[in-house]
């Protein structure tokens, strides 16, 4: 990620805010926070925070008064993440810094509640993130994982078998482990993390684009690069997804799982 050009991290921090915007991933965030109950004066962790916007909600909620800390590898992720939350009034409870997932610079059983919001499809070893996380919760503490299986993500095109080459490409340059929700629940007892909710949505978006529109518009350029497909397949694709959108009859969909475990 650090290695991306100053431009290419400018749409990131676009991508990661508007998404936030979207109803649909709102709700989704809503229905598994609601679900986890944070202590008086608790200490949240999210790993991968990004541009802060899951410790920013919910330290805008009623009666928020535990004490958050995002981390991320991303330094221009982060110094969004402290402006945004300066700029809407929360710095006070929240606090973000540079920090490795795979390596947790926190003590053994720090944090009652740890947050994984659409990160664990995008690192390098996704056992090694989940022994840290598992490490740094306190027992009986609380773990939430949320994430996309990328392998069912889908655009309509009418050629539906360069349809699916360039869903695989979207998939495949865009996540180093875009089925590691299938994995979870083979996985968390390994670690000492007891599953106690589980549940999926669809996302999907018909006629209109929203979030695949953006998805399109900043990953597509990452098939390029990669090789996969040629630049003028893409910008054929593509070119077909925004007149999808203009006379309506656009289509996307994508699977998005949550996990709700606990510390034992």
């Amino acid at each position: 990620m650090n290695e991306l050009d100053e431009l290419a991290h400018e749409r990131l921090i676009e991508r990661l805010e508007s998404r936030a915007q979207v109803n649909t991933f709102s709700d989704l965030f809503e229905k598994y926070v609601n679900r986890i109950e944070i202590p008086e004066a608790g200490k949240i962790l999210e790993v991968g925070c990004g541009t802060g916007v899951i410790l920013r909600q919910l330290a805008q909620r009623h009666g928020f008064d535990a004490r958050g800390v995002g981390i991320d590898h991303c330094k221009s992720f982060i110094d969004a993440a402290t402006k945004y939350a300066d700029q809407e009034s929360v710095a006070d409870s929240l606090e973000f810094r540079l920090g490795d997932a795979h390596n947790l610079d926190f003590e053994d059983g720090e944090f009652d509640v740890v947050i994984c919001h659409t990160v664990i499809s995008h690192v390098t070893e996704p056992a090694k993130i989940l022994s840290e996380v598992a490490r740094v919760t306190k027992k009986g503490g609380v773990i939430a994982i949320f994430d996309g299986d990328y392998s069912s993500l889908t655009y309509a095109f009418p050629d539906h078998s360069f349809g699916r080459k360039m869903d695989a490409a979207l998939s495949n340059t865009t996540f180093n482990n875009p089925r590691i929700m299938c994995d979870l629940p083979r996985l968390l007892p390994q670690f000492d993390l007891e599953l106690t909710d589980a549940w999926g949505d669809a996302v999907v978006e018909i006629g209109q684009g929203s979030y695949f529109k953006t998805f399109a518009e900043t990953y597509a350029p990452y098939v390029k690069n990669s090789g996969q497909l040629s630049d003028q397949t893409v910008d054929i694709w593509l070119k077909e997804q925004n007149k999808a959108m203009e006379n309506g009859t656009f289509f996307a969909a994508c699977n998005y799982y949550t996990y709700l475990s606990k510390k034992v």
